[in-house]
């Protein structure tokens, strides 16, 4: 079946396998299905809405509205909602059920539930079991650690995205069980590893790309198993030391120059069209231990799943964006951040351990059967964080789908303004129907974030008119984080004084200033890193460009000219194989 983009008008296809998988996800009460349509919205599209609801790295500070003791928030103060420190908010100290009330029926849903979002407390960040890691978020068992995202059981790791089980790292990028690596991407059980990318089981190496094994490198792609490797180079153990000793110590510009040297002698070698290992009909890239996963992305273990992201453990699920975990999650659709054992969850956000839940932000403790439902914990059958027995819930949920269903959706944010201002023309104000509400994923007026706070910004950059003009907020930065830089940073690490942790630097390329903290100076001094003139939002930004855009192109194997869905371009400068061809020239 093919359908039409309502966002931006391209085409694209729903299956005989998407319609399959929509008829057994579809809620089911007083044994009647209720279908779930097939999505108005393209894959990119889905993910770009998904990610809209993801703030991984912007944190304010501001008060816990029921303490006012003062905490770090992925919430700005100018949020409507309360928000509560995380063990206030997990305590029994506040009651989510006393917000509330009666569905009403002579109004849209999403209307309703946008009110309920605006009164329900929040918590302040995605943080559990942390010691001295207070700037972190979607973090949990980190020890002294700052600004890491998305990470769990590390060590002393700063500036960081996507790690885990990690000691001692800074500036990294989806990382497992690393230790003393810096400025590295995709790298795991890899030791004193810097600006390298896609590695594993290496150490004590410079600019590696696709190295597995290797030890004592420099600027050296496809390698396996090698030791005194220079530019792919095999050298003696007194050649190769005397070739790198000049690289031990170097400016900011002379490391950049050689970063930037590297990337350009890798493209020389040819790329396998995938990242990933023990798969089984699989596409996508970046999976591992994973069967029957089609448009997959930073994956493990999955099973039957389509359009999933930063997963791990799903089991039939489609269009989902973030975690899994060890207990994952199975028989759920157009989600954001579900795991930890979820179940038959629908159109939800932030649902951890629990089953049965629709249209729900929050929820989590084993909570089941929910509909529309904000913050619960350990709670069954309510319905706008109102409860109700289940032979009531059983009774009223069918009557809210079927409101839905025949309430139809505007599309465009200012269709509605535009046409009761009389401001535009009459083919600019009317709206394209969409579906009815059932069936949709939350409208973009219900995101707590502005489009630029949020991953979305990465993988679907916008400026702020676009971001606005698709109907997202967009947020501002404060004036105050662009001060002038009044302080002269040191060519070389060992010229760098202690006070440098006490002054304000300002980054290059967006001029936000930015400040080195006392564990950060001390990893550049023992490793002999110059200090970065650019702030980590910027480092984090260029490591990102090195990864490939998550969308699949048909093209064929450079070697045996064999068919191959790749995230390479075919109008790319980089020469791709497929797995059977590049094994043969990995070395």
């Amino acid at each position: 079946m093919e359908k039409t983009c309502t966002q931006c008008q391209s085409s694209f296809e729903v299956t005989q396998e998407d319609l399959d998988f929509l008829g057994r996800v579809s809620p089911i009460f007083n044994e009647k299905k209720y279908s779930i349509p097939t999505p108005t919205l393209c894959v990119d599209c889905r993910h770009q809405d998904r990610q809209a609801w993801r703030n991984e790295r912007v944190l304010y500070k501001r008060k816990c509205s029921a303490t006012g003791k003062p905490i770090i928030s992925v919430y700005s103060e100018d949020k409507p909602f309360p928000v509560y420190e995380n063990d206030y908010w997990h305590s029994d100290k506040w009651d989510a059920l006393s917000y509330g009330r009666d569905f009403d029926f002579t109004r849209p849903f999403f209307e309703q539930f946008k009110e309920l979002t605006n009164i329900v407390p929040q918590i302040a960040r995605s943080a559990l079991s942390n010691e001295n890691s207070d700037y972190v978020n979607q973090a949990g068992w980190c020890r002294n650690c700052y600004l890491i995202f998305e990470a769990d059981h590390n060590e002393n790791c700063l500036y960081s995205s996507y790690i885990y089980d990690s000691k001692f790292c800074m500036d990294m990028t989806m990382a497992s069980k690393c230790q003393l690596c810096y400025e590295s991407i995709d790298c795991e059980n890899c030791y004193n590893l810097k600006f390298s990318q896609n590695c594993k089981n290496s150490s004590d190496s410079w600019f590696l790309k696709n190295c597995i094994g290797c030890k004592n490198c420099y600027g050296c792609v496809n390698l396996r198993n090698k030791e005194y490797f220079f530019l792919n180079e095999k050298l003696d153990k007194e050649s190769y030391e005397k070739k790198v000793a000049a690289f031990k110590k170097m400016s900011i510009k002379s490391l950049k120059q050689a970063h930037a040297s590297f990337l350009n002698f890798a493209k020389k070698f040819p790329q396998k069209f995938m990242e990933g290992h023990q798969n089984e009909d699989v596409s996508g890239n970046y999976i591992s231990s994973s069967k029957n996963c089609h448009d997959c992305y930073d994956i493990n273990n999955c099973w039957d799943c389509k359009n999933v992201t930063n997963s791990r453990f799903m089991k039939n699920c489609h269009d989902i964006t973030v975690f899994g975990s060890l207990e994952g999650a199975e028989v759920c659709y157009y989600c954001h951040e579900i795991g930890a054992g979820t179940k038959n969850v629908i159109f939800s956000d932030q649902i951890i351990s629990c089953y049965n839940i629709n249209y729900s932000k929050a929820c989590l403790s084993n909570s089941h059967d929910l509909f529309g439902c904000i913050g619960l914990k350990h709670k069954s059958y309510c319905i706008l964080n109102k409860q109700y027995s289940e032979k009531e819930y059983n009774e009223l949920v069918p009557k809210i789908i079927a409101h839905m269903e025949k309430n139809e959706r505007a599309h465009g944010a200012s269709a509605q303004v535009e046409r009761e201002s009389g401001s535009a023309s009459s083919s600019e104000t009317e709206p394209k129907i969409e579906n009815g509400e059932f069936g949709e994923f939350f409208p973009k007026e219900l995101t707590p974030y502005s489009y630029n706070e949020t991953v979305a910004q990465d993988y679907y950059p916008l400026s702020k008119e676009d971001a606005i003009k698709k109907g997202y907020t967009w947020r501002d930065p404060a004036k105050r984080d662009y001060l002038p830089q009044t302080y002269v940073v040191p060519e070389y690490i060992d010229e760098v004084k202690p006070d440098i942790t006490a002054q304000i630097l300002a980054c290059e390329i967006c001029k936000k200033n930015y400040k080195i903290t006392e564990e950060e100076l001390n990893f550049y001094k023992k490793q002999l890193l110059p200090i970065p003139n650019d702030c980590h939002d910027c480092r984090h930004k260029n490591r990102f460009n090195l990864r490939n855009q998550r969308h699949l192109y048909k093209r064929n194997c450079q070697k045996c000219n064999i068919g191959i869905e790749t995230t390479f371009k075919e109008d790319s400068d980089i020469v791709v194989y497929c797995e059977k061809c590049y094994m043969e020239v990995t070395e």
